[in-house]
C-alpha cells in the first residue's frame, strides 16, 4: 500500500487523496508539517512541499504534478470513467482550469490564509495578521465571483463533466472552509456544485479531518450545509 506525506488542510494533499479515493486507491496516510522542513522532509524533498508518495522499494513521487501523472498511470480503473478526458479540448480546459486554482486562487488566497491562520501557530509570538486576511477575503471574492459565472452555464467546472479540476477547486475550498473563510450564504451557484461534489463518497475522509486544538468551522462536514 503506497503511504502519502500530507498535512491535513495542504490543498495539493487534499486533491492527491480525492484522487485516489475516487480511484479506489488505499493510502497510508503520514501527516507532516512541511514548514517545519524536518532533516527527514528535506532529505525527500529539499524543496520542503507536500504531497509526496511513498512506496516500498520506489523512488519517492514528489510534488502534485508528479502524483497527479503517477495515479492516472498506475491506478485509472477500467469500470469508471477516469478524471482527465480523452478528447484535448477537454483536457486543455481541464488543465486551464487547474492552473488557475493550485496558481492564481492559491498565490491570492489559500497561501496567505493557511500562513496566517496554521503555519503562525508554530511560530514563538506570532499572530494573524488581520490586514493581510482582509486582502485575501478580497481576493477569494473576485474568485468566487468568476466560479459562479461559470457554473451558471456549466454543470462542472470545466464543463458537463467532473474532471480533476473540480478535486482541485473543491481541495482548495474544503480547506478554506474548514477555517471559516467562506460565506456560502453569498456563494451562489458555487455552493451548488459544492454541495454535490462534498457528498461523493471520495469526499469522505476529508470530512473527518480534524486539526489539533483547532475544530473545523460549523457546517464543515455537513452534507447539508
Amino acid at each position: 500500500m503506497p503511504s502519502l506525506l500530507h498535512h491535513p488542510l495542504d490543498p495539493s494533499s487534499r486533491l492527491i487523496r480525492l484522487m485516489c479515493a475516487e480511484y479506489g486507491v488505499p493510502l497510508d496516510m503520514e501527516e507532516i508539517k512541511p514548514w517545519l522542513r524536518t532533516a527527514e522532509l528535506l532529505e525527500i524533498n529539499p524543496a520542503a512541499t507536500l504531497p509526496i508518495m511513498l512506496d516500498d522499494g520506489d523512488v519517492p513521487i514528489v510534488g502534485l504534478l508528479a502524483n497527479i501523472h503517477t495515479i492516472e498511470d498506475l491506478y485509472t480503473p477500467d469500470a469508471i470513467a477516469g478524471l482527465i478526458p480523452p478528447e484535448p479540448l477537454a483536457r486543455a480546459e481541464m488543465w486551464r482550469m487547474i492552473e488557475w486554482v493550485i496558481s492564481k486562487l492559491n498565490d491570492e488566497v489559500t497561501r496567505y490564509v493557511l500562513e496566517e491562520k496554521i503555519v503562525k501557530r508554530d511560530q514563538r509570538g506570532a499572530t494573524p495578521d488581520p490586514a493581510v486576511l482582509r486582502i485575501a477575503k478580497a481576493n477569494l471574492n473576485e474568485h468566487m465571483l468568476y466560479f459562479n459565472w461559470l457554473f451558471a452555464t456549466r454543470s462542472w467546472l470545466t464543463g458537463d463533466v467532473m474532471t480533476l479540476a473540480d478535486f482541485a477547486l473543491a481541495a482548495h475550498l474544503s480547506t478554506l472552509d474548514y477555517l471559516g473563510d467562506i460565506d456560502w450564504g453569498k456563494a451562489g451557484e458555487t455552493r451548488d456544485w459544492y454541495s454535490r461534489i462534498k457528498s461523493r463518497p471520495a469526499f469522505r475522509t476529508l470530512l473527518n479531518d480534524r486539526v489539533v486544538a483547532m475544530p473545523p468551522h460549523r457546517g464543515y462536514a455537513d452534507l447539508d450545509f
